[in-house]
């Protein structure tokens, strides 16, 4: 059980082609693909940025949680995204330290990871999603 490193940093976008032109334009970030995640709601849209990406998060509709967030808070930082070893036995110690996580059990993510998030209520306001390959 190990924290490998930051995977990304989630922003949620209003206008993903505005974005493009920061990240990739200007920035000059290389755009590494899209992928719809459907139980999440989101287009997901990744920039590489060394060994970590910014993930763009394109809600699919109003009704789901990026698309609540984006209507409440308008566009930002909305998570920061852990890549671990190990992430059942996070899942465990986290419930035992009585750390509230945003589902029951790990969810399929972009890019094949297995994902949890931890709310932020237990996380100094910070969401937080700890993701592992599969």
């Amino acid at each position: 059980m190990r924290i490998k490193k930051v995977s990304h940093i989630a922003v949620a976008a209003s206008d993903t082609q505005q974005a493009k032109v920061l990240y990739q334009d200007i920035l000059g970030l290389n755009f590494s693909g899209s992928e719809s995640v459907e139980q999440e709601g989101v287009t997901t849209h990744f920039y590489d940025a060394g060994e970590s990406s910014i993930e763009l998060l394109e809600p699919l509709s109003v009704e789901t949680p990026v698309g609540r967030f984006l209507e409440k808070r308008g566009p930002g930082l909305h998570h920061i995204a852990l890549e671990v070893e190990g992430l059942d036995d996070y899942v465990l110690k986290l419930r035992e330290a009585g750390i509230a996580l945003l589902s029951d059990e790990p969810q399929m993510g972009a890019h094949d990871m297995r994902i949890i998030f931890i709310h932020p209520k237990s996380a100094g306001g910070v969401l937080i999603e700890l993701c592992e390959k599969t």
